[in-house]
């Protein structure tokens, strides 16, 4: 049996300020898995497809050690809120808000994303 790759022409855009800003092809996005993204203005971005197709971005940086690591990061799901583990001391992270599922006191930035 040979499996064919998912070619599509979406292109997966986060939106900056006041407009979208294109960063990947919607098929490079494996469900699961994260990529990072440089921006404009040089911040980065870790954009997440989940196994329902649904897309999330946050900013890549790790707030507790300041590395660009989250898009590197695990995703899993706790109590039905998908989330993000830092590759590096584990705190996750959810997806759809930033909030630090182990430190309420922390967040990261998330960005609205879509595909079109």
């Amino acid at each position: 049996m040979t499996l064919a790759l998912e070619t599509t022409d979406l292109k997966v855009q986060l939106r900056m300020e006041k407009r979208w800003f294109t960063v990947c092809d919607l098929h490079r996005l494996a469900p699961g898995r994260g990529v990072a993204a440089l921006l404009p203005d040089g911040r980065q971005v870790a954009v997440f497809r989940d196994r329902s197709d649904r897309l999330y971005a946050i900013d890549n940086r790790d707030p507790f050690t300041g590395a660009a690591v989250l898009s590197r990061g695990l995703t899993g799901s706790h109590q039905g809120r998908p989330f993000v583990a830092s590759p590096l001391l584990k705190q996750r992270f959810e997806l759809e808000t930033g909030q630090c599922l182990d430190d309420e006191s922390v967040r990261v930035p998330t960005y609205d994303v879509r595909s079109v």
